[in-house]
């Protein structure tokens, strides 16, 4: 029996436990700011599998000096990234493999049919924040690590798994993890993919508009400017720079051009009271770009699209201009090759295993690949169980059966990328 098959036998064996260890780790609330009960959690069961684990608070300071550090008022104290770490035996190639703990806010108990902490499971899906984005990749990273090991099989390349902090509001975890020194010839990002394997990922974008109206006394509202009918304005003209975008912007890795780029408002703030004219208004929010775009050339183009057309649109507007402003989160596009070797090979463990090729894709979410890809010399891939479309959603599910295929297909791929050495058996302690 080949140690493919043996790791498979034992995923199958194991199912019940391999589930209930997902289970576990949903009904551990780690939203952003609160990752240090599921990380000790996590060091804990890791230690107890015989891996050896470092936890760390990423240095702040270092970070604030690189130039993709994203900047955040939430402190680190108390939020340590864990690297888990499998030594080869020599001679093979190193592997990294990388996946975020933190999730954002559950929102209101109401909107939930099933719990957002609850782990429940029906008809084949396990409901949560973060059943997709993405505990199940990181339940994956780690039953495949464990699966390899209680089947006694032995690598030759070594095996790296980050379990980082903070990726939905920055992704300086990852960050943290390259200053550190962690790299590999390859990596594996477990990113919510719906089982696709993604050599690129958008880049994201958050923008602020701030519009000046002309003020005015409730009686003479007629002589004023409203900024909430400017505003009204400006959320249009960004509607157009969309537009623009999607006739002109492509790419191979995302036929779906339009539900790739989006640009739009998410926010809209103005006034101040009921009974008072409406002077300021702040809109927020974002857009995406794909592989190959520079994201400086990008916000230029968009700070100039939206200031000509306001004044063209409201001779207010061409006198009083709004002002544009890059604010929170910010992730650049990135990809690698769709023929590089990582990429090959997972596609190979997925088809060998599937027994039909995977959908070869962009994925239409920022990802902690670009820190990797652009400045931890790791070209790393994107696949894992989660699914996109039930990224931050209500009622946030995964489905088991993609979460047991995908332990399966990632330890094949590991054990590929990786080689066997020639150790005898062991059996799971």
């Amino acid at each position: 029996m080949s140690g493919k098959e043996k790791v498979f036998g034992w995923v199958d064996q194991n199912r019940e436990d391999v589930v209930a260890f997902l289970q576990e780790l949903t009904q551990i609330p780690s939203v952003t700011g609160g990752e240090g009960p599921i990380q000790d959690f996590l060091n804990e069961y890791l230690t107890r599998m015989g891996v050896m684990t470092e936890l760390f608070i990423p240095d702040k300071e270092e970070l604030q000096k690189h130039p993709a550090y994203v900047e955040t008022a939430l402190p680190y104290c108390g939020r340590p990234n864990l690297v888990a770490t499998l030594k080869g035996a020599g001679g093979g190639r190193s592997l990294l493999l990388n996946g975020h703990v933190d999730v954002i806010p559950e929102g209101a108990a109401e909107n939930w049919e099933h719990g957002p902490w609850s782990g429940d499971i029906e008809d084949g899906r396990l409901y949560g924040r973060g059943a997709s984005d993405m505990k199940s990749g990181v339940a994956a990273i780690t039953m495949a690590i464990r699966a390899i090991m209680a089947c006694g099989i032995r690598l030759r390349g070594d095996l790296t798994a980050e379990y980082v902090m903070d990726e939905e509001l920055t992704g300086n975890g990852t960050l943290a993890c390259v200053l550190k020194g962690y790299k590999a010839d390859a990596g594996i990002c477990c990113e919510t993919s719906g089982m696709r394997v993604q050599p690129g990922s958008i880049g994201r974008i958050w923008f602020d508009i701030r519009i000046r109206g002309k003020a005015a006394g409730i009686q003479r509202r007629h002589e004023g400017v409203s900024a909430i009918e400017l505003g009204h304005i400006v959320t249009k003209i960004v509607s157009e720079f969309e537009a623009e975008r999607v006739s002109s912007v492509s790419h191979p890795l995302y036929p779906d051009i339009m539900g790739s780029i989006p640009c739009m408002i998410g926010k809209f703030e103005s006034g101040t009271y009921n009974s008072a004219f409406p002077d300021s208004c702040l809109l927020k929010g974002s857009m995406a770009t794909v592989p190959g775009e520079d994201s400086g050339s990008i916000k230029s183009q968009f700070a100039e699209f939206v200031i000509r057309r306001a004044g063209e649109e409201h001779i207010w507007l061409s006198e009083n201009k709004p002002e544009v402003a890059y604010t929170g989160y910010f992730a650049d596009p990135s990809e690698i090759p769709v023929d590089s070797p990582i990429v090959r090979v997972i596609s190979g463990s997925f088809e060998d295993y599937m027994g039909r090729p995977p959908e070869i894709s962009g994925r239409q979410g920022a990802a902690d690949v670009r820190f990797l890809n652009m400045y931890g010399d790791t070209p790393t891939v994107i696949f894992g169980p989660g699914l996109t479309e039930q990224m931050h959603a209500n009622n946030e599910y995964v489905i088991i059966d993609d979460y047991i295929d995908s332990i399966k297909i990632l330890a094949a791929a590991i054990i590929d990328w990786c080689s066997l050495a020639d150790t005898p058996d062991t059996d799971e302690q």
